[in-house]
Parts: C-alpha cells; sequence; structure tokens
C-alpha cells in the first residue's frame, strides 16, 4: 500500500510502537474490511492525517472507510456515532471495535461549513447541531464511576469509560507551571489564573451532557440530509464546552484585533440567544478551550516555539476581553 509520507510520520510521532504495528496491518486491515463488508473501489483520500480514510462502494452505495489506531478516542467516537444514529450526525453504518473499523455514511456534496461566508448563518447552523446531538446525562448507579452506566435521552448508553471525560482534559492545565518551573511560561500569567479561578465554576454546572468535543466549522459538513457533524470525540462534561472550538475557528484565519472581536461578539449574541445560555458562560468556556488548546500544542510539539499556540492564546487574550 503506497501511503503518503507525512500520514506515516504523523502516525509514528502520535501513536509510537502502537503506530509502527498500525502501519505495517493496515493492508489487512483494508482487505479484512472489504471482504467482511462487501466493499470496492476503495480510494485513500488525499488529506491523511491521523487515521486512515477512503472513499468506498457498499451495495453500490457511496461510504466512507475509516481505520484507526486502537485508542480511547476512537473507542468514544464509534460510541458517539451509534447514540446519534444519525441525528445531526453523519450515520454509523457498521464498526468493529477491537480492529478499529468503521464504515460511515458519505456526506454529499460534503461542504465544509467554513465554506460559508456568512458567519451569522454559520453560527446559527452551529446552534441547530448543537442542540440536535447533545445527550443528556443521568447516573444511574451508586457504583464506583468505572462502572456506572447512564441513560442518555432514554437510551441505555456504554459503560462510562466508554467515553472521554472532559475533566481529564482540564486536568491537563496543571502541567503548566511544573513545565515552567513554577512560572507560566509563555502563558500569560493574567489570564491563566483567571480561567484556573473560574473552571471550578463551570464544571459545577448540572448541564452534564454527551457532547461531540470538537466542535468546529471544519467537521460540520453538508448533505443530503442537511448540515452533520463527522468526527465526534465523544465527551461527557458541561455542555458549555462546546462553544468553544467553534469560537476559535476557523483556525488561524483571523489575524487581527477588531474583526475578530466584532465577529466573536456577534457569535456571543446568537449562541446566548439560541441556547438560552448568558454571555458570560460563553466567554468563559471559549476562552478556557483557548487556553487548553495553547497547552495541547506546546505539549504535543515539546516547545513553546510552534505558531499554533500563539494563536490560541491570542484568541483566549482577545475572547477573554468580551462583554
Amino acid at each position: 500500500m503506497n501511503l503518503p509520507a507525512d500520514f506515516i510520520q504523523t502516525i509514528h510521532s502520535a501513536f509510537g510502537e502502537k503506530g509502527e504495528i498500525f502501519l505495517k496491518n493496515l493492508p489487512d486491515l483494508v482487505i479484512d474490511a472489504s471482504a467482511r463488508w462487501g466493499l470496492t473501489e476503495i480510494q485513500p483520500v488525499l488529506n491523511l492525517s491521523f487515521n486512515f480514510v477512503a472513499f468506498a462502494k457498499h451495495n453500490h452505495e457511496d461510504v466512507i472507510l475509516k481505520i484507526g489506531v486502537l485508542n480511547p478516542e476512537l473507542t468514544s467516537e464509534m460510541a458517539a456515532l451509534k447514540l446519534f444514529n444519525g441525528e445531526g450526525a453523519c450515520q454509523l453504518i457498521e464498526h468493529d471495535e477491537g480492529s478499529g473499523l468503521l464504515l460511515l455514511e458519505r456526506l454529499k456534496p460534503g461542504k465544509m461549513l467554513s465554506e460559508l461566508k456568512d458567519d451569522d448563518e454559520r453560527t446559527h447552523i452551529a446552534a441547530d447541531l448543537m442542540q440536535k446531538i447533545w445527550r443528556d446525562i443521568n447516573l444511574e448507579s451508586d457504583g464506583p464511576p468505572s462502572m456506572q452506566e447512564h441513560t442518555l435521552s432514554g437510551t441505555r448508553a456504554p459503560a462510562f469509560q466508554k467515553f472521554i471525560k472532559l475533566s481529564d482534559w482540564f486536568d491537563g492545565l496543571r502541567k503548566i507551571r511544573p513545565r515552567f518551573g513554577g512560572d507560566t511560561g509563555p502563558f500569560p500569567k493574567k489570564i491563566l489564573e483567571r480561567v484556573e479561578d473560574f473552571l471550578a465554576e463551570l464544571f459545577a454546572e448540572k448541564d452534564i451532557k454527551l457532547i461531540h468535543g470538537d466542535f468546529h466549522h471544519f467537521n460540520i459538513l453538508s448533505s443530503e440530509r442537511g448540515w452533520l457533524v463527522i468526527d465526534p470525540k465523544g465527551v461527557i462534561g458541561p455542555a458549555g464546552y462546546e462553544v468553544g472550538p467553534f469560537m476559535i475557528n476557523p483556525w488561524d484565519s483571523l489575524s487581527d484585533e477588531r474583526p475578530f472581536k466584532v465577529q466573536a461578539e456577534r457569535r456571543v449574541s446568537i449562541l446566548s440567544e439560541r441556547l438560552g445560555w448568558e454571555r458570560e458562560k460563553i466567554i468563559k468556556w471559549s476562552t478556557a478551550h483557548a487556553v487548553l488548546s495553547a497547552w495541547w500544542c506546546i505539549e504535543d510539539a515539546q516547545s513553546e516555539d510552534n505558531a499554533g499556540w500563539e494563536y490560541s492564546m491570542w484568541c483566549a487574550q482577545m475572547l477573554s476581553g468580551l462583554k
């Protein structure tokens, strides 16, 4: 199998030895999926990143074959898509959790939300989709968290550990000071301390849901069934987090303060009206995500000398100044 060099490098960098094994086994996994589900005309997409993704035919219908390195995010994606059941999301047709295989509905025409020019329209579409895909969480057991099960909108969910916990992501911010010898490094101390101060308040919210977790303009595509999300992380936590990735995207497309603030203020107003939330809640979650995004960029690159964290921190600074 002729795979792009940058895809091979990404898999090695992200998954190490597990990635090496995955690449070695990938041809056999494709053959297995093809035989199992009767797939033909398999054509890898051009922009492979962290998963092998290919166009294919299944019962004469266009589909997407996705194969990933076995990891918690892939497992939670499968579980989330299963629960969404095509409502506001692409349909999961078949899957094999043990092999990391997903057969997905192909969305046509597949235009990304980022391609729409009217940002107000984009934000209204996003608000619609958020409310379609979210699933309520109700604990139904007094047992330990690892054994708890949940009811999501009346449907029995898989065990809790199938999904990512949002609190685990934000626990990562505790690594910042140890990384920089007790200081905040490239993170402006005022903003980091502000986020640290209000995180407890945000996580005290009772509005706990299964959310997408990476909800932004490139994960929202047009289809014959309307606008739908793809690639959910499958995250359990306060629903307010969902606005964070949306607020700082399309990634790196905004570079001066005034237009960003004008657009961000419009988005906050629309989301506040559509979701019934106070503006302050939206601004705080957006700022918190921007800081977390900056930390991920530094942590993943093992260096603060990359542009990704700078854009995220710039967004955090702009968002923290909104009213």
